[in-house]
């Protein structure tokens, strides 16, 4: 069967869609419909379609059956999958095990399981009682075990695959915190037609709040500094 819920984001949606099937995020499929971008004068919006094999529990759910199944994706919209969490072929259980082994060594024990599965991409999902100190300052330990992640892959022969490691849904949680962060400086600079530096910030942040008030037509962004983690200044257009 397959659903529509809607969301100011596309995790509201999802756990709309949990909440209302009585169903487990790795017991159905998504496919997003529409998705509008919040700005500094408009709510962010997202419609999804959840397909799922699993009978949905009685007092079943509100959520709307779409009249058309087969409607195609809209051009350049991903398709977010939630995965089988444990390991499918050798590659999957090489990595599963080698960073299990390193928390380990470290000295903060967890276990690891696939998040979700994409073309060229997959998602690590950690969960130890330790996961603050995994996470580290502004998901700095995160970001190391991340880059680890890839370069045994990388050693695997995977080149192509790009792993993105997540706990506690910090990633999901520093997103939110970040888009925030820049709408709020763009507020700042408009208000006093001056510019704010912003934290310094690895390169998926610095480009998270790039793309965030790319179409602000009278903000601007660049990044300062040398190294991995640049600062972002966020100025209004004209300013200096």
């Amino acid at each position: 069967m397959e659903y529509e819920f809607e969301g100011r984001t596309e995790t509201e949606a999802v756990d709309r869609a949990v909440q209302e099937l009585g169903l487990g995020k790795d017991d159905f499929d998504i496919t997003i419909l529409e998705e509008q971008k919040s700005g500094l004068f408009k709510k962010g919006y997202v419609k999804i379609r959840v397909h799922t094999d699993k009978i949905v529990p009685k007092g079943e759910s509100k959520a709307r059956v779409p009249d058309r199944v087969d409607a195609a994706v809209p051009a350049g919209k991903p398709r977010a999958t939630f995965a089988e969490p444990a390991p499918q072929d050798e590659f999957e259980e090489k990595l599963v095990g080698f960073m299990e082994g390193v928390i380990e060594r470290m000295g903060y024990p967890g276990k690891l399981f696939i998040q979700f599965r994409e073309n060229h991409k997959i998602g690590l999902r950690m969960e130890s009682s330790h996961s603050s100190i995994l996470i580290g300052k502004k998901g700095k330990n995160l970001d190391a075990l991340q880059l680890l992640a890839n370069i045994y892959a990388s050693r695997l022969g995977r080149e192509d695959m790009r792993v993105v490691l997540d706990t506690e849904n910090y990633r999901i949680r520093r997103e939110e915190s970040l888009v925030r962060m820049a709408y709020s400086a763009a507020e700042r600079v408009r208000s006093t037609r001056g510019s704010i530096l912003l934290e310094p910030m690895n390169p998926f942040d610095r480009w998270l709040i790039h793309t965030t008030l790319n179409d602000i037509s009278d903000v601007h962004t660049k990044s300062e500094g040398d190294g991995l983690y640049k600062q972002v200044r966020v100025f209004y257009r004209g300013y200096g």
